[in-house]
């Protein structure tokens, strides 16, 4: 399986939040993470970086941040400009959708855990 290196938007070093699971099954699966959120400290032995950094090289950015706090953070996601966006369930975002694939972003209602545990990611 190639690397698919992946952005997690709403990461967050609580061990009960889907974004750290995700964050633990990617690393488990050969994936470089990039944890950015709001929270400090780390997941899976990366640390969590505030939406501030453009990273050019991202495959998959896979969000857990609900759809009412997205808005200041389209500039980010779409000038990061990744192949995909994932919108794990309760992120999904209509306007948000339109403007990556707009960019030629693909975009997917879908969910990372899922994904990965069914060989689909």
């Amino acid at each position: 399986m190639a690397d698919k290196k992946t952005l997690i938007l709403g990461a967050t070093p609580d061990t009960s939040r889907y974004a750290n699971f995700a964050a633990t099954r990617l690393v488990e699966r050969g994936h470089t993470i990039v944890n950015v959120g709001i929270k400090t400290g780390e997941v899976a032995g990366v640390p969590i970086e505030r939406p501030e950094t453009i990273h050019h090289d991202i495959d998959t950015i896979t969000l857990y941040v609900g759809p009412q706090n997205q808005p200041p953070l389209y500039d980010y996601i779409l000038n990061t400009n990744p192949k995909r966006i994932i919108f794990n369930p309760g992120t999904e975002n209509t306007e948000l959708r339109r403007k990556a694939n707009e960019k030629g972003i693909e975009t997917a209602y879908a969910c990372t855990l899922v994904m990965l545990s069914i060989g689909e990611y």
